[in-house]
């Protein structure tokens, strides 16, 4: 019996060990196995294409709780493209015979008038001679020399000219080119004291107003001392080729919207281009020159 024991108590301690042996094997099996998927995890996480990561970095961009799209490449900024065309334009001024870079930058033009000087108005009607004397309206003079030094009166209408119901004036001075226009239209000059009467032949800016002078004037063709009373204060005359001016068309007389001449405001915005198109038998100032 105790040889039976013996034998049952070996059976049972090799069982034992074998069912040990068993479930260690099994209990390392699945722990080596947990490793591995962690690791395969970790991979999944940090895939760059086609992981979890690419699809959130293709998501709209949420901000302020409101969905945007993903940001696209910024622009050029508005004032590094201004700066690139104005240092063109400095360049293409520097080339023989280029227009003068004030045209686009009225703050070049700021130098004194001589005392006395002549200018010579080359038109398609023929040539006309304007004595101006600077003690008359000395920020007129002195606008109106540095617009003819910069070349400003080239190719420009004479859109105003009206004679009916009686001799009144010839109106010109809006540049014909839109660009041109738009930076002289604020470049306003303060009045002057009225010394002269716009009497026949006298030169004279135009106004909007009290101090909104600009590179408008005006040639009298009748007695408009009238407008002396309203601070026109002339600043030339005309001493040589009165019958040229008078001889400028006029068929077109006041300007819209009280007459059928040109709108002022479309050539500022158009230029020429309109000028031409619905108004062909104007005349223009082809140049304007200082005489020596």
């Amino acid at each position: 019996m105790s040889r039976f024991l013996s034998i049952y108590s070996i059976l049972g301690f090799i069982a034992a060990i074998v069912i040990g042996g068993c479930s260690k094997t099994s209990k390392d099996g699945a722990d080596a196995a947990k490793p591995a998927g962690d690791a395969a995890k970790s991979e999944t996480k940090g895939t760059p294409a086609g992981g979890a990561a690419d699809t959130k970095a293709a998501q709209p961009v949420t901000v302020a709780g409101k969905e945007s799209p993903a940001p696209a490449p910024a622009p050029a900024p508005a004032a590094a493209t201004a700066e690139k065309k104005d240092a063109a334009a400095a360049e293409a001024a520097k080339a023989p015979g280029a227009p003068s870079p004030a045209l686009l930058d009225p703050s070049l033009a700021k130098e004194q008038a001589p005392a006395k000087f002549k200018i010579k108005f080359a038109t398609t009607k023929g040539d006309f001679t304007v004595d101006v004397t600077r003690e008359w309206a000395p920020n007129g003079a002195d606008r109106l020399y540095n617009l003819v030094k910069i070349g400003y009166f080239t190719d420009i209408a004479l859109f105003r000219v009206i004679r009916t119901p009686r001799p009144f004036m010839a109106q010109f001075g809006i540049h014909g080119n839109p660009s041109v226009s738009a930076k002289w239209r604020e470049a306003k000059i303060p009045d002057d004291p009225v010394k002269q009467s716009n009497s026949p032949g006298r030169l004279t800016f135009a106004t909007a107003g009290p101090n909104t002078r600009t590179t408008q004037l005006f040639i009298n063709f009748g007695d408009n001392s009238g407008l002396d009373r309203q601070g026109f204060s002339p600043v030339g005359e005309v001493t040589q080729g009165m019958e040229v001016v008078n001889a400028l068309n006029g068929e077109y007389g006041e300007g819209a919207p009280a007459g059928r001449g040109p709108n002022q405001t479309l050539i500022q915005m158009q230029g020429n281009k309109y000028l031409r198109q619905a108004f062909p038998n104007l005349d223009y100032v082809k140049t304007a020159t200082i005489v020596e």
